[in-house]
C-alpha cells in the first residue's frame, strides 16, 4: 500500500496506545511509529505486549523509541504507575490513543450486575482513568495534546451487547465534554466509532455472526484494522486543528442502514 501521510509526520512526538498488543491498537501504534513517533502501549497481558513490541522492531522502530508494559485500565495506580513510567523514559506524552476495552455478546437479559459491571469498569471508568491521568501529568502542562477515543458504532443503540453500548455512548459524551473542558489547553479530542472490523477482537464472535455484520452493512464488506488507524492517525496529527469532539464513524455505512438484530412478528 501506498504511504498515505508524509514520512516523519510525528517526529519527536510520544504515542501512548492502551490496548496496542493487538488488532486495532497494534495497527495504530505500528503506523504512528512508522511516522516518526515513540511509542508506548500497553496491556493486561505481558506476553501479548512483548509479542507487539517485536512486531514494531520488525516494522523498522528503533528500540529507543518503543516502551510496552503492562496495564489494566480499570486500576488508577496501574494508569499512575504506567504514565510515570512514559514520563521518566520519554520527558512528554503528545498522543493518547484510548483504544483498551472488551466485552461479550449477550441478551440484555442474561447479562449479570457483575459482568454489565466489569465491562463498563473496561470501556468507560478505564478510558476516563487514562485520559485524566495522561492530561494532568502531561498534557496540560505542556498546553498541547491530541486524544483519540476508539469507541464502537451505538448511534442506533448496541443490541446484543447493551453494556458495551451503555458504556461506548458514555465515552462518546466524554469526548465531547472534554473537547470543551481543554479547549484552552490546546488539546483536541475526539472519537473514532468502528463498525465491524475483521481483527483479534471480533474474531470470537464466529463467522456466522460476522456475516450478519457484513450483509447489513451497505459496501458489503467488513472493514480492515489499518482504514481505522488511518483515520486515527489524522485525528491526532497536527494536520487537524479544527476538529475537536468529533465522533466520526468508520464502518461502510452500517449505521445509515442494515440491522442485525431480529425480530419476529407477534
Amino acid at each position: 500500500m501506498r504511504p498515505f501521510f508524509a514520512p516523519g509526520l510525528f517526529e519527536g512526538q510520544v504515542a501512548i496506545v492502551t490496548g496496542g498488543g493487538s488488532g486495532i491498537g497494534l495497527s495504530v501504534a505500528r503506523e504512528l511509529g512508522r511516522l516518526g513517533a515513540s511509542i508506548v502501549i500497553c496491556g493486561r497481558k505481558p506476553e501479548k505486549i512483548e509479542a507487539a513490541l517485536g512486531t514494531l522492531r520488525e516494522a523498522g522502530l528503533a528500540e529507543s523509541r518503543l516502551l510496552g508494559l503492562p496495564c489494566d485500565i480499570r486500576e488508577p495506580a496501574q494508569i499512575e504507575a504506567f504514565v510515570r513510567a512514559a514520563m521518566e523514559r520519554f520527558g512528554r506524552v503528545d498522543i493518547l490513543v484510548n483504544n483498551a476495552g472488551g466485552q461479550f455478546p449477550s441478551p440484555a437479559e442474561q447479562i449479570s450486575p457483575r459482568g454489565f459491571e466489569a465491562v463498563v469498569r473496561n470501556n468507560l471508568n478505564g478510558t476516563f482513568y487514562m485520559t485524566r491521568e495522561v492530561a494532568n501529568v502531561a498534557m496540560i502542562p505542556q498546553k498541547r495534546g491530541r486524544i483519540v477515543n476508539v469507541t464502537a458504532m451505538v448511534v442506533r443503540g448496541f443490541p446484543g451487547m447493551a453494556h458495551t453500548g451503555a458504556a461506548r455512548a458514555g465515552v462518546e459524551n466524554l469526548t465531547r465534554t472534554l473537547a470543551v473542558e481543554w479547549s484552552s489547553h490546546g488539546i483536541r479530542v475526539n472519537a473514532v466509532a468502528p463498525g465491524t472490523i475483521r481483527s483479534s477482537g471480533t474474531a470470537q464472535y464466529g463467522d456466522g455472526m460476522l456475516e450478519v455484520a457484513r450483509k447489513a452493512t451497505p459496501l458489503k464488506r467488513l472493514g480492515g484494522v489499518d482504514e481505522v488507524a488511518r483515520v486515527v492517525v489524522f485525528l491526532a496529527s497536527e494536520r487537524n486543528d479544527f476538529i475537536t469532539g468529533a465522533v466520526i464513524p468508520i464502518d461502510g455505512g452500517a449505521s445509515l442502514w442494515g440491522d442485525i438484530w431480529p425480530i419476529s412478528d407477534p
